[in-house]
């Protein structure tokens, strides 16, 4: 799978984990020079606290875009050390 925004792969792996719709890539496979931290922060019941990174791609910013769970509940945990995307991010196969 590839996560795509502004013309830039943001992220490439095969080993992807679907929860709710979204696709969580392996940290180590999303292209950390694309990626600004944010101090947005988001609470969900079951997976826990997200944190946002904003993404910088050819001078465009795109913010609150990516997200991850640093400590997920027990229930979430197949998304610890992953990032997922949203806002206008493709995935595609």
């Amino acid at each position: 799978m590839k996560a795509i925004w502004n013309g830039a792969v943001i992220a490439y792996s095969d080993d992807t984990v679907v929860v709710e719709g979204n696709h969580y890539f392996p940290a180590s496979a999303v292209a950390a020079e694309y990626l600004k931290p944010s101090a947005t922060r988001t609470s969900c019941p079951w997976k826990g606290r997200a944190h946002y990174y904003t993404l910088v791609v050819n001078g465009r910013e795109n913010s609150d875009a990516a997200w991850y769970y640093p400590e997920p509940k027990p229930a979430a945990d197949t998304i610890r050390d992953r990032v997922a995307f949203w806002r206008g991010v493709r995935i595609e196969p």
